[in-house]
C-alpha cells in the first residue's frame, strides 16, 4: 500500500492515518475537506489514485440503503486505477437481536433497524463490486467504540437509568486504539479477505458496563429500570441497542488476521478517572 484513500475521516481514521508506515500518501474524503459523499460532483479528485481504501463513513441517517457508499464506488469506477483493497468499517448491529448467543461471522445477517439495513446494504454493495473486480474486501463489523474520551460519561452524570438484570442485555466493546490497529492490519497484502468481528473479549450486560464506568470514573451507579418503563426515561435510539443481545466472537480476528489486543477487555481499557472527576 503506498496510496490510501481514507472515507470519512473522523477519530479512527486518525488514529490509523498517525500510525501509517512512512511514505504513504493519504488523500481523505470528508466535509471539512470540501468531499461530500452526499455529493459525488466533489469526489472527482479522488478517482484512479489509491491503491487501498479505508471506508469509515456511515450511511446517512434515514433510508433503507446507503448511496454514500454507491456515490464512492461509482467514482472509483471512473479512475483508471482500481484499488486493489478496501476496508469497510460496518457495525454488529447487522446481526440484530441474538438473544445473547454466542456470534461469530458465520451467522446470517438479520438487520432488525433501518439503521443496520444500511449497513448491510453497503456491504453487499462493496462485496459485489469488489468480487466483480477482483479486489480485495475487508468487512470489520463493529461494536461499541470506547477510549479514554470516548466514554458515556454524561448519562452517569444526569442519572440515567440502565435495564434491571432481568431485562438487560449483552454488550460488546472495542477500544479505539485497537480499532485502528485492526484497520491497519487488514490494509495490509497479506491480510486475508473476508467478515471480521472487530471486538474484544469483553462479556458483560450494559448494566455491568456502566457499572465499571461509574466505578472508574468516581460517579455514582446507574439506577435500575424494568423495560416496560424505560420509555419514559431513555431515548428511541438507546433503547433500539437495548432491544438487541449478542456476544460476539472474535476467534477469526486473531486466528487469520494475527491480531493481538492491547487492550483485551474494557476492565484493562477504561482508565481510573476518579481523580479527574472529582
Amino acid at each position: 500500500m503506498k496510496r490510501l484513500l481514507i472515507v470519512g475521516h473522523g477519530d479512527i481514521a486518525e488514529r490509523v492515518r498517525v500510525r501509517l508506515p512512512a511514505g504513504t500518501v493519504v488523500r481523505s474524503i470528508a466535509r471539512r475537506l470540501g468531499a461530500d459523499l452526499d455529493r459525488p460532483e466533489t469526489l472527482s479528485a479522488c478517482a484512479g489514485w489509491a491503491d487501498a481504501v479505508l471506508h469509515c463513513a456511515p450511511p446517512p441517517p434515514s433510508g433503507e440503503g446507503d448511496p454514500r457508499t454507491a456515490n464512492l464506488l461509482a467514482v472509483i469506477e471512473r479512475g483508471a486505477i482500481i484499488p486493489a483493497r478496501i476496508v469497510y468499517l460496518s457495525t454488529s448491529g447487522v446481526y440484530g437481536d441474538c438473544s445473547g448467543a454466542r456470534v461469530d461471522e458465520t451467522r446470517v445477517v438479520n438487520p432488525q433497524t433501518a439503521r443496520a439495513r444500511r449497513r448491510v446494504d453497503a456491504e453487499r454493495r462493496l462485496q459485489t463490486w469488489c468480487a466483480a473486480r477482483g479486489a480485495a474486501l475487508v468487512v470489520l463489523r463493529v461494536p461499541g467504540i470506547y477510549a479514554a474520551d470516548r466514554l458515556p460519561l454524561e448519562r452517569l452524570r444526569a442519572g440515567t437509568p440502565v435495564l434491571r438484570a432481568q431485562d438487560d442485555v449483552c454488550t460488546n466493546h472495542i477500544h479505539a486504539d485497537d480499532l485502528a490497529a485492526i484497520c491497519l492490519r487488514a490494509l495490509e497484502g497479506s491480510a486475508p479477505a473476508g467478515v471480521y468481528n472487530a471486538s474484544d473479549d469483553s462479556a458483560l450486560t450494559m448494566s455491568e458496563w456502566f457499572d465499571l464506568l461509574a466505578e472508574r470514573s468516581g460517579l455514582a451507579p446507574p439506577p435500575r429500570i424494568a423495560r416496560a418503563a424505560a420509555g419514559a426515561f431513555i431515548s428511541a435510539e438507546m433503547l433500539s441497542y437495548m432491544s438487541e443481545s449478542r456476544r460476539l466472537v472474535n476467534g477469526k480476528l486473531k486466528r487469520e488476521l494475527g491480531v493481538e489486543l492491547r487492550y483485551p477487555t474494557v476492565f484493562e481499557g477504561v482508565p481510573r478517572l476518579a481523580a479527574a472527576a472529582a
